[in-house]
């Protein structure tokens, strides 16, 4: 309310009120210097995409001291479970030889995801560069999506590798399908998110032995290389809930479509799991510490 003067009840004029509305409904000068209010709307996501590849390059050149050491591991680790696991076998049947060697990928992608980015994860945390990059102006997602893109692209060396081994030690003949590709990538996005969370949430030390743990009961204890009726009847029910078989159920049908086909059953645990493991991962980014 204002006097006939032009002064309202409070005592300031209207010429005054009306220029501290305007001072309230202004931006204030670190929004307008933010690189969001120097774009056009809408192009937020081309700056989150721009911000991803060059975390990924970072990373990938901040890696390139080990990265052939990681390229090495997983070309053996890829024949010792063709080879190796053969051996052990004895005298394969072409049916069995086609279910080893179209498990050896799964087998990388899950080593790659649980045991390699735990290990990479927790050392970044114990030199500091994980608390330095998480100081940058960029969302924690995005961290998130340039760590996952960079350890999938690390696990295409042994993951090609371990395919051309099986046809030729075993003399295959396989028949891709179509979505082998979105298979693949979701066990490496299951199996990096899990490994992800795990290093961020634990201390490095129990991170790096959890994972050594997990690998070894992953190579040993899971139906990735051989039938699931094989193990005892409780092992088979708690593999049922657990990824790792829905893992090589998809990457299998992937390869010999012919061959094998993936059950309804395997398709929503593995989303599931996939889906927990993204949403772990971006928890542990973002959560209050």
């Amino acid at each position: 309310m204002t006097t006939p003067h032009g002064i309202s009840a409070t005592g300031t004029t209207a010429s005054e009120a009306d220029a501290s509305r305007a001072a309230d409904a202004s931006p204030s000068p670190a929004a307008l210097h933010s690189p969001e209010a120097a774009m056009p709307q809408g192009w937020s996501w081309r700056l989150s995409l721009a911000q991803t590849g060059l975390l990924i390059q970072w990373q990938i050149r901040r890696s390139l001291a080990y990265l052939p050491l990681m390229v090495v591991v997983q070309v053996l680790l890829a024949t010792a479970t063709i080879i190796g696991f053969g051996f052990l076998a004895g005298d394969l049947t072409p049916e069995a030889a086609l279910f080893l060697a179209t498990g050896a990928p799964t087998i990388t992608l899950v080593t790659v995801g649980l045991v390699m980015t735990p290990q990479e994860v927790a050392n970044g945390k114990r030199e500091g560069s994980l608390a330095w990059l998480h100081t940058l102006p960029v969302p924690r997602g995005v961290f998130l999506l340039a760590d996952l893109t960079m350890w999938t692209l690390i696990a295409l060396p042994g993951l090609v590798l371990a395919v051309f081994v099986g046809i030729w030690h075993y003399d295959l003949a396989l028949s891709p399908a179509p979505w082998l590709p979105f298979a693949l990538l979701a066990v490496s996005l299951t199996a990096a998110s899990f490994g992800y969370a795990l290093a961020v949430l634990l201390p490095p030390q129990v991170a790096m032995l959890a994972s050594q743990l997990l690998v070894f009961g992953i190579l040993l204890f899971t139906p990735v290389s051989f039938p699931a009726e094989r193990m005892p009847d409780w092992a088979q029910a708690v593999h049922s809930v657990l990824p790792f078989e829905p893992m090589a159920q998809a990457v299998r049908a992937g390869l010999a479509a012919d061959a094998f086909e993936v059950p309804a059953r395997a398709v929503v645990v593995l989303a599931l799991w996939c889906t927990a493991s993204i949403a772990a991962a971006v928890w542990s980014l973002t959560r209050r510490r």
